[in-house]
C-alpha cells in the first residue's frame, strides 16, 4: 500500500471550537475540538493509519517496520521524523506564547524546537493574530510587561482572512486570535513557552501554567519583521516546503506528479473529493483526509476537485 489514509489524534484545549467535527468529520475530543495531528509521529499523539495492510498501525509503528527509507533521504539529517501537521479551531484567543530553538529545546526540554508555518482556512471579520512586536522592547521592558499585564500594547496584531500565509520562526512571540481556522505545518516538537493567558483556568480550575523565565530567555524582541512568503511555495524552510494546489473539477480536474526516493509527500485534503492514483493503489479522498504517499511512491494522479496543501522535506 502506497497511499496512506491516516487518522488523527484530537485535543480538547480550552480555547477550541466545534469546527473541525463539524466541517472536517474529525473525531471529537470532547466539549471542544481544538487540533487534529493530521501527520504526526509525536510520542503519545501518532496518527494511525486507516486503510491496507498497516490499518490499525501507528505511522511511527509503520516507519519502525519499514525502515527510515519511507521519509526520504533529505529526513536522514533529522533524528526523529522531522514535521507535525495539525488542523486548528480557534474559537477563543490563544495564550501569548513562544517557541525555542533547536539548540535551547536539545538542552532544556530534550525536543526538537519550532519553527512554524500557518495556512489561514477561515478568519471571521476583524479576526486578526499576534505576530512579534511593534517596536523594539528590552528584557526589562518585557518581563515587566508579563508582570503588570500590559504586553499587547507592544506586540504586532496581523488581520488575517482566508488564503493568508504567516511563517513564524523560532523565538517570535504570536498568538492565534479569536475567530481563526488553520493549518499549521511545523517542527515536531510540542515545546511551548507561555507569557500571558489573559487568567484562564483549566478544567480542574488552576491557572494555566507559564513559562516566563524561559520565555525571557529564548525570545527576539526586536520589532517583527515583514511576514515573508517564499515563491513559487507558500512555505519553505530547512525542515519543509509546503504548496498550496487547488483542481476545479472542470477545466481542471487531475493532477499528477512523482514522488522520489528524496522526500515523502503529505496531502491535507482541505477542500473537495475524488480519487487519488498510485501505482496499483487507488484511494477515494473527501475534505478532511489526510495522505502520506512514502518516499520512493513514484508516479500518482490526483482526480476530482481539490484544494489542499502538499507538504514535503
Amino acid at each position: 500500500m502506497a497511499i496512506l489514509k491516516l487518522k488523527a489524534p484530537t485535543k480538547d484545549y480550552l480555547w477550541g471550537g466545534n469546527r473541525l467535527v463539524n466541517e472536517y468529520g474529525k473525531e471529537s475530543a470532547g466539549a471542544v475540538t481544538a487540533e487534529s495531528w493530521e501527520l504526526s509521529c509525536f510520542p503519545g499523539s501518532e496518527s494511525v493509519i486507516e486503510n491496507g495492510e498497516f490499518a490499525g498501525k501507528t505511522l511511527t509503528q509503520y516507519i519502525e517496520e519499514n525502515g527510515k527509507e519511507v521519509l526520504g533521504t533529505n529526513c536522514e539529517k533529522f533524528e526523529d521524523f522531522p514535521i507535525l501537521i495539525k488542523l486548528i479551531d480557534a474559537k477563543k484567543d490563544l495564550s501569548l506564547q513562544v517557541h525555542p530553538s533547536d539548540e535551547y529545546a536539545r538542552v532544556h526540554e530534550n525536543q526538537y524546537g519550532k519553527t512554524e508555518m500557518w495556512y489561514i482556512l477561515d478568519a471571521e471579520e476583524g479576526a486578526f493574530l499576534y505576530y512579534g512586536f511593534n517596536r523594539e522592547v528590552s528584557k526589562e521592558e518585557f518581563a515587566r510587561r508579563i508582570e503588570n499585564e500590559t504586553l499587547t500594547e507592544v506586540l504586532n496584531p496581523v488581520y488575517v482572512k482566508k488564503g493568508d500565509v504567516v511563517f513564524i520562526e523560532s523565538g517570535t512571540l504570536h498568538a492565534i486570535g479569536a475567530g481563526i481556522l488553520l493549518a499549521e505545518i511545523q517542527q515536531n516538537s510540542n515545546v511551548t513557552y507561555r507569557v500571558y493567558d489573559y487568567g484562564r483556568r483549566d478544567k480542574d480550575g488552576n491557572l494555566r501554567e507559564l513559562h516566563v523565565e524561559k520565555a525571557l530567555d529564548v525570545t527576539d524582541t526586536d520589532p517583527a519583521p515583514r511576514i515573508p512568503r517564499p515563491e513559487p511555495h507558500i512555505g519553505q524552510c530547512k525542515y519543509f516546503t509546503v504548496d498550496k494546489v487547488a483542481l476545479s473539477g472542470s477545466l481542471t480536474d487531475t493532477l499528477s506528479g512523482e514522488v522520489t526516493a528524496e522526500s515523502f509527500l503529505h496531502i491535507l485534503v482541505l477542500e473537495g473529493e475524488g480519487v487519488i492514483t498510485n501505482g496499483n493503489d487507488k484511494v477515494d479522498y473527501k475534505k478532511g483526509d489526510s495522505l502520506l504517499l512514502p518516499a520512493g511512491s513514484g508516479r500518482y494522479e490526483i482526480k476530482g476537485q481539490l484544494e489542499a496543501v502538499m507538504t514535503y522535506e
